[in-house]
């Protein structure tokens, strides 16, 4: 689960970590007031939104006196980023982060990550911030394993600062205390960038990243909160409440398959036949016959969906289930595109049984190659 940086920069202060002072405001009236509270007669403007690049997309800019804070504030609040990670769509900023600018001596990168080899969480550390980490040449990178207690012992933190260049404690003292928020917290990224050294020799964050891993939400409600809906699609929404694994993509054929590995395999294969798929939608092993109809519907709620595909391998998931949420989701709908349907599995014949019986029009494939196949050239004949 993402987070703004304004819910990130909240939660570092809590541990501790040193952040310029800011403010938060969704109409000009409270940036109003955030002007007033900060006494700011210049400020940084960022909007908020669950995408990187806001830069570069003009979703930052600094203003010069109270005026020009407060129409870029009326510029920003309700501006929609497009960049290559918000996809054609874009996200719409609803909010705004308002701070004082601060003079910069020396910028650096401090993230925590969860190295998957070894089980831990990872620091990683970079005397050169600013930039994206992964465009930092190796050397000026160091990865620090820490312990699952979030404890980065003694002579890893003297390790740390020498590589940094920092004197004193100040700088240590920041990583230790992102490796606590992080395992506390059960977040999957936590990040810095830049952390930065003022003339005065004092250090900041000035932005900050944080995900919280999803399958740990329900230990942490106070995380599970921050979750902002308006930074996803309708049907993303509608699919979180369902507790369905969604994404929606910009191709044509509408995707249901069960299990996350068979979920990427069909796309593979729909790539591989010529076609697009329009989403990734994993209805999980234990889906009910109203979560998989719920399924049906977000898929039809695109409105570039020209064919759907459903894909299932009956292990855990009955087909007897699956095929009678389409079969709701039909009663319900009018289901005006191509229907391809390949059942494998539990209860297979079943769900075949179920599907004749519906009188729906649909296309029956015998195999992952054949579904593919099929479901590409409907679309090409329609």
């Amino acid at each position: 689960m993402h987070t703004h940086e304004y819910q990130a920069k909240q939660l570092l202060e809590k541990y501790g970590i040193p952040i310029p002072p800011f403010g938060v405001a969704a109409t000009l009236g409270e940036a109003e007031h955030i002007i007033e509270r900060l006494g700011l007669n210049r400020a940084i403007v960022k909007i908020q939104v669950h995408a990187g690049g806001r830069g570069k997309a003009g979703g930052v800019k600094y203003a010069k006196s109270r005026d020009e804070i407060l129409e870029v504030c009326k510029k920003l609040i309700g501006m929609t980023m497009v960049n290559n990670q918000t996809g054609p769509r874009g996200m719409s900023a609803h909010q705004v982060l308002i701070t004082e600018p601060v003079d910069i001596a020396r910028e650096y990168y401090l993230g925590v990550v969860i190295d998957r080899e070894r089980g831990l969480p990872l620091l990683i550390a970079s005397p050169k911030g600013g930039i994206a980490i992964e465009e930092e040449s190796s050397e000026n990178i160091l990865q620090l394993p820490i312990e699952i207690s979030g404890t980065i012992r003694p002579y890893q933190l003297t390790r740390l600062s020498n590589f940094m260049g920092w004197k004193g404690r100040e700088g240590g003292k920041i990583a230790q205390a992102m490796a606590r928020a992080f395992v506390k917290i059960d977040a999957d990224l936590l990040e810095i960038n830049p952390l930065v050294k003022t003339p005065d020799g004092k250090i900041w964050a000035l932005d900050a990243k944080l995900s919280i891993d999803d399958n740990a939400l329900f230990r942490q409600e106070q995380m599970a909160s921050l979750f902002d809906p308006t930074q996803m699609s309708k049907s993303e929404v509608a699919a979180k409440q369902s507790d369905l694994a969604y994404v929606s993509l910009e191709g044509d054929i509408g995707c249901m398959v069960n299990g996350a590995g068979l979920a990427m395999a069909t796309m593979d294969i729909i790539h591989h036949y010529g076609g697009k798929p329009a989403n990734f939608l994993d209805v999980g092993g234990g889906a009910s016959t109203e979560k998989v109809a719920t399924g049906c519907k977000i898929i039809l709620s695109d409105p570039e969906v020209q064919a759907i595909l459903v894909n299932i391998f009956g292990g855990i998931m009955n087909c007897a289930t699956i095929a009678k949420g389409i079969v709701s989701a039909a009663h319900e709908l009018e289901i005006r595109v191509p229907l391809i349907v390949r059942l494998e599995g539990t209860n297979m014949q079943q769900g075949r049984q179920i599907l004749d019986r519906s009188h729906l029009k649909m296309i029956i494939a015998t195999g992952m190659a054949d579904a593919a196949k099929k479901a590409v050239a409907s679309i090409k004949s329609g």
